[in-house]
């Protein structure tokens, strides 16, 4: 799909499709309720979606855009937001250069606006709250993890869990507001100056220390990386969920 599309001032979407069964592989309307600033090139986009049946924390959706020549573009995206009766989820996406989809949302799209979505997707890196959970992730890698980390404290869930997330500075941080006790932030162009190493992960591995799943997302680079150093710390490389994007 070409990058240098240019989406119309709106894009047009369907009436909303009953929820059948099958919902995630329905397309759903969904109503762009709010848009908060994360860093100068992240925001967070929340929908209201009536029909949404909820999602496990580390799912993703497709989201699609329609123009109103009948030409659309979709996207996989990770769902930031803990699951939720309410019917609203939350997507947190980079201001990528070039991009349809994302760049319609940063630019364009304003409250009050729809788009489709189809999910929850894939199984493989969600998290159900039921076993200790080791999350490492870069840049916008940390948004699944978010949602993790939100669901953890929602339902004050007793099972531990450490976050470490990376970014070049404080205000690339996403999410830096929120977070607590369990994360570990690693600024790679400020205070320490260096990328994630294992003596940030070490205090994980410890005698004492539970039998951790292991989730890493970030940038195909990253994920090596770090998934080499928790295998080098003794994580067992069959409790490694790895998701990449780029």
């Amino acid at each position: 799909m070409s990058e240098t599309f240019t989406p119309p001032t709106r894009f047009a979407v369907p009436g909303r499709i009953a929820v059948s069964n099958r919902a995630a592989a329905t397309w759903q309307r969904a109503e762009l309720t709010e848009i908060r600033r994360e860093t100068p090139l992240v925001s967070t986009f929340r929908f209201a979606v009536p029909g949404w049946q909820g999602h496990l924390p580390g799912q993703h959706l497709m989201l699609r855009l329609t123009a109103d020549d009948g030409y659309t573009a979709q996207r996989h995206y990770s769902l930031a937001s803990p699951p939720d009766a309410s019917g609203h989820i939350e997507l947190t996406l980079d201001h990528a250069e070039g991009g349809e989809v994302s760049g319609y949302l940063h630019t364009i799209a304003r409250v009050g606006d729809a788009v489709e979505v189809r999910g929850p997707l894939s199984g493989f890196f969600a998290w159900p709250g039921d076993r200790p959970a080791l999350l490492v992730g870069a840049g916008s890698g940390v948004v699944p993890l978010m949602s993790m980390v939100r669901h953890h404290r929602q339902h004050r869930l007793t099972v531990p869990l450490r976050l470490f997330v990376s970014a070049r500075t404080r205000e690339d941080l996403i999410y830096a507001d929120e977070y607590g006790a369990e994360t570990t932030p690693v600024l790679t162009r400020e205070g320490e100056h260096r990328r994630l190493a294992a003596d940030h992960l070490a205090p994980c591995f410890t005698p004492d220390s539970p039998a951790w799943e292991a989730y890493v997302c970030g940038s195909n680079a990253f994920a090596e990386h770090a998934s080499r150093l928790l295998v080098e710390l003794g994580q067992p490389v069959e409790r490694i969920r790895i998701e990449r994007f780029g």
